[in-house]
This record gives structure tokens, C-alpha cells and sequence, in this order.
């Protein structure tokens, strides 16, 4: 539920106050029971971050950056295991085309 800003022009008392969306504008002033109560626009949307540090919790630590950057690292191939895969694929690679075999054209 929004919380919203109330404030009385008659004595100037102000207060916040949880309400639905739906629910209708307050018009008593609870302090001095008077009908000048008006909402304020334009207050009562902010974010409130309570507890502590929530920058904490939010961001990975060190330790967890690193295990993970040495996990990368041993799923990765070795350079030697690269090459090695390089020079076969190379061996199919070069095999011999096969020759094609031309029809001599009939004589009329």
C-alpha cells in the first residue's frame, strides 16, 4: 500500500498516512478535528532502503569472483589439446580429390 502525506491548514499538523489506492481522500484532521486536511502531491513514492548495507548483499565477493574465474579456467581446453584437434581436422582436409571420370562424346 502507498503511504501518503497528509497536512491540516488549520493547525498544520502533518502526518503520513498507509492507505490503498482506492480508499477516499482523508478530509478530518485527527489532531483538531477540523475539515481542512489536504494530501500533498508528489510525495509518499520514494524508496526506503532499511537494514544494513545493502550494498553487501547485492554484490558478489572476492573469493566467489575468484572460484569462479578458476572454474572458467579448467573448462577450458589446454593450447595442446587445440593443436591437436587443429592437425586432424588439417589431415581430412587434405586428402586427394577423386578424379572424375569424362565420357569420351559420341561420334554421329
Amino acid at each position: 500500500m502507498p503511504t501518503y502525506d497528509y497536512k491540516c491548514n488549520g493547525c498544520g499538523h502533518e502526518f503520513e498516512l498507509f492507505q490503498k489506492m482506492s480508499d477516499p481522500i482523508k478530509r478530518t484532521c485527527p489532531a483538531c478535528k477540523k475539515k481542512q486536511l489536504e494530501r500533498l502531491i508528489g510525495t509518499g513514492a520514494a524508496v526506503i532502503f532499511k537494514g544494513s548495507g545493502f550494498y553487501e548483499t547485492d554484490y558478489r565477493s572476492e573469493s566467489y569472483k575468484k572460484s569462479a574465474d578458476a572454474d572458467k579456467k579448467a573448462a577450458e581446453p589446454k593450447k595442446d589439446d587445440a593443436k591437436k584437434s587443429d592437425t586432424k581436422k588439417d589431415t581430412k582436409a587434405k586428402t586427394e580429390p577423386k578424379p572424375s571420370s569424362s565420357k569420351p562424346a559420341k561420334e554421329s
